[in-house]
């Protein structure tokens, strides 16, 4: 054993997973000490490092938005082995077994409740238990299709569920992402140690969809992820699940019943879903059926699923198995129904419903977990509670107590985890998952692991939030490497796409994402022409050079409302700015994370990180306009990058043609936003000049000037290339045309596309009729008001054809709302009035509020 696990000692009395109780460390970690290369704080150190960078390439975050912070994962995995693991593999295969016999007889003939084995107010009180799934069933022999279980060892070794996730589990995608980042930074012990693989599990999952499917479905029925949202802190898990097991993630709004099917709205004509994987809580699946003020769920949805014509899963009305009170009942069930005692047992739980056990809580308050049966709910340590408060908790579980349990704490064991400058004793949560299959269910060889920040007397409730670690199974035979793409018994020869298109709200985040991504390279390329003429000419602004910089600061803050060049990159929160551009364009890339290159979070991890570094520079040394290029340097390229990767990377298909358009439009706009606010009037041909020239590399069009016309800049000629120039891939030319090329390619009905195209001709008659000698010539009074008439037509009209690609495209079916921060319901902005900094084409919040993102976490 190295040093730096010799020094390692145990948090306490209580089990932990690297030391014997001799204090002699099990074999399995000598063997990773010896093979991973951390024989020292500094190599483990940068092993933590290495393990950050790569999940901040990847874009993985715990939450919605940029801002959030990023996942936070442990180099060190938990380490089992293989012959322990089997124990455990069989108790979670009997207990998910015993939860699919219980929510089977909960929506059938509900004889646990007739006969008193399991009480009344546990089900039909609790907020999980869905009246309208009654009778709701899915193909096969398991009505239970996913089951999350989260663990702790007790002080005695033994494991112990602290909940059961069975509405909508989650953690699949970031177990996933953590075993392929670990498998990179701890590469050499990869290789080596013979560890269980977690692809099967995902290729068992795809197969397990297509048990369940309608038998209308046929033998390639369509499967998709009805997400909450790309408000949820676990946007992450659902895209990267999705990716994995090849299956489109859609949004509520994309989806209609009609005839009794399920089916997806895309650009092109409805494709029915077959099977649909529920990450959104069941409650707000259907505001038919279930609950009314519900934004994110499908009309019919809960009808459709009633006649067979599409298969939900997890089931509806299966988030009632989350009700900690259940856990008093579970051995005397598991006899009842299955005959056998319950192998893997709960955390003590007493539920206050009954009257002795609510006596014995209130009596022990001081040192029991306390929370009430919802998920989501409150939860209370008593023992960090003052006597007032405990006496006041007391009374509310007094009124109400069906709504009440409370558990003994659990010791947990700890897991060395890497502190502030040593390994230190942290408690684990294991969260596991299994899968039905026909023969039973198959639970994944490994799990999700969180530790708490320090140790602590309880684990009850860690969240995904927390610090995560790999789990490995070490195995004593080598693991066999299968391919998750193959699909026992698929048939041989050619087979037509089962996806042809695209749902309409992912075509909108795709023509957001290419908005905005072009939006945050040019107001980079601005603001750097803007700096570089600042640096050189601040201090004289009575000459040629202090005046164009006069000129263009004007035009800086006309086009993004920001005067400030430091704000304008680093500030997130005011629109217009570098970094609102970047946050909203991560925004859409999450929302779309199973269309886009993985590459892609590479680039734009990138430039969040150049201007977290920025930040943090003036946060130290006082805000200041100078010292902006190496910041704008290194924003550039990770924009550049991300250009190059949809240009490369992307398959052209309707997905690429709308971020393509979106783009163009947004570099057609800016440009006219931009030579609006700088060339209307007539100033000295020096200040011109100047202006122009920063104008052509802003534009990245400067060498191609210089070298056409070898001279200094002119108007007529710097519109001729910038507007009219259609070889110029930087011309408003060039992008009219490519705009026409890319509706060509959309699948949209002839009538919704009027306005549309009428529209661009309009534009390509414009650029037709533009004379830039006649242009730009000005009147008595300084101005160029032909110029100004022919820019202000082209930007009006690329504003309404912006408006209109939405009302063709991304049409809803109803008015798309969200919450806002006081939890109000409020209607999204149409595409015309919606606000921001460079106008009225600015993407509002997408998906809904928290309360309505599926199960706890």
């Amino acid at each position: 054993m190295t040093d730096l696990l010799a020094s390692y000692r145990a948090g306490g009395p209580g089990h932990d997973e690297m030391l014997q109780s001799s204090g002699a460390a099990r074999a399995a970690w000598d063997q990773l000490a010896d093979l991973a290369g951390v024989g020292s704080w500094e190599q483990l150190a940068g092993r933590r490092a290495d393990v950050q960078a790569l999940l901040e390439d990847h874009g993985v975050r715990y939450g919605a938005d940029p801002q959030d912070r990023p996942w936070l994962l442990d180099p060190l995995p938990v380490l089992l082995d293989e012959v322990e693991w089997a124990g455990l593999e069989a108790a979670l295969r009997q207990r998910a077994h015993l939860l699919d016999a219980i929510v089977t007889d909960l929506y059938t003939q509900r004889r646990l409740l007739s006969s008193g084995a399991l009480p009344a107010e546990i089900v039909l009180a609790h907020p999980g238990f869905l009246r309208a799934a009654d009778g709701i069933t899915i193909p096969g022999p398991h009505q239970l299709f996913l089951h999350g279980a989260d663990l702790a060892r007790n002080a005695d070794g033994s494991w112990l569920v602290l909940a059961d996730r069975t509405q909508a589990p989650t953690g699949l995608g970031f177990a996933m992402e953590n075993r392929r980042v670990i498998a990179q930074v701890l590469a050499g012990l990869y290789r080596q140690a013979r560890i269980r693989r977690l692809g099967p599990f995902y290729h068992a999952m795809r197969l397990a969809l297509h048990d369940v499917a309608p038998p209308s479905a046929g033998d390639a029925p369509r499967v998709a992820l009805l997400t909450s949202g790309p408000r949820s802190r676990t946007t992450f898990d659902q895209g990267y699940l999705a990716t994995m097991l090849g299956y489109p993630m859609v949004e509520g709004e994309d989806l209609v019943v009609s005839d009794g099917r399920l089916w997806l709205r895309s650009l092109d004509e409805p494709e029915p879903v077959d099977v649909l994987i529920r990450r959104v809580e069941g409650a707000y699946c259907d505001p038919l059926d279930l609950r009314g003020d519900s934004k994110l769920g499908v009309p019919g949805l809960v009808h459709a699923a009633r006649s067979g014509a599409v298969t939900v899963v997890n089931t509806f009305g299966s988030g009632v198995l989350e009700n900690p009170a259940l856990l008093t009942y579970l051995p005397r069930l598991c006899r009842e129904l299955l005959g056998t005692d319950l192998l893997l047992g709960s955390a003590v739980t007493y539920w206050c419903g009954k009257r002795s056990m609510c006596s014995h809580v209130i009596a022990n308050l001081d040192r029991l977990v306390l929370k009430t049966t919802e998920s989501g709910g409150p939860e209370y340590n008593g023992w960090e509670l003052s006597v007032g408060e405990r006496a006041d908790l007391a009374v509310r579980i007094s009124a109400e107590p069906h709504r009440w349990v409370g558990q003994e704490p659990v010791d947990a064991s700890t897991t060395p985890s890497v502190g502030a400058g040593a390994l230190e004793a942290r408690s684990t949560v294991l969260r596991t998952f299994a899968v039905a299959r026909p023969s039973g269910y198959q639970v994944l060889s490994g799990a999700l692991a969180r530790v708490t920040p320090e140790h602590a007397q309880t684990v009850a409730r860690v969240t995904l939030g927390a610090v995560a670690k790999d789990v490995w199974i070490l195995s004593a035979e080598p693991q066999p490497i299968s391919d998750p793409w193959l699909r026992d018994g698929a048939p041989d020869g050619p087979r037509r796409p089962t996806a042809k298109s695209i749902s309409a709200g992912a075509a909108e985040d795709l023509f957001w994402f290419g908005r905005y991504a072009e939006r945050t390279e040019a107001t980079i390329r601005l603001v750097r022409a803007v700096t570089d003429r600042w640096d050189d000419d601040h201090l004289a602004p009575g000459s040629h050079g202090g005046q164009a910089l006069a000129v263009l600061t004007a035009a800086l803050e006309q086009v993004t409302t920001t005067g400030s060049l430091s704000e304008l990159v680093t500030d997130a929160a005011r629109p217009g700015t570098v970094a609102y551009a970047v946050d909203a364009m991560t925004r859409s890339a999450t929302a779309v994370r199973d269309q886009l290159a993985p590459d892609t979070w590479i680039a734009m991890g990138s430039i969040e990180r150049a201007l977290n570094r920025e930040r943090a520079r003036r946060s130290q040394l006082g805000s200041s306009d100078g010292g902006l290029g190496p910041v704008l340097t290194r924003a550039l390229e990770g924009s550049l990058a991300l250009a190059g990767i949809g240009a490369e990377s992307m398959v052209r298909d309707v997905g690429w043609t709308l971020m393509d358009i979106g783009r163009r439009i947004e570099r057609a706009q800016q440009l006219v936003r931009t030579l609006l606010a700088t060339v209307t009037t007539h100033r000295d041909p020096a200040v011109d000049s100047l202006v122009l020239e920063s104008l052509l590399i802003a534009h990245e069009s400067v060498i191609t000037y210089r070298r056409r016309w070898q001279t200094h800049a002119r108007l007529d000629t710097f519109c001729e290339l910038l507007l009219l120039d259609e070889r110029n891939p930087r011309s408003l030319a060039h992008q009219v045309s490519r705009i026409g090329a890319g509706f060509a390619a959309l699948p949209t009905p002839a009538p919704r596309v009027l306005a549309r195209d009428r529209l661009l001709a309009d534009l390509v008659d414009l650029l037709a009729e533009f004379d830039p000698v006649a242009a730009v010539a000005p009147d008595g009074s300084g101005a160029r008001p032909r110029l100004a008439e022919a820019l202000e037509s082209l930007r009006w009209r690329l504003e309404e054809l912006g408006a209109e690609i939405a009302k063709a495209h991304f049409a809803r079916p109803m008015p798309a709302e969200w919450l806002d921060a006081a939890g109000t319901w409020v209607p999204r902005a149409d595409e015309t009035d919606r606000p921001g900094a460079v106008g009225p084409d600015t993407k509002p919040p997408d998906g809904a509020g928290s309360a309505a993102y599926g199960s706890a976490p």
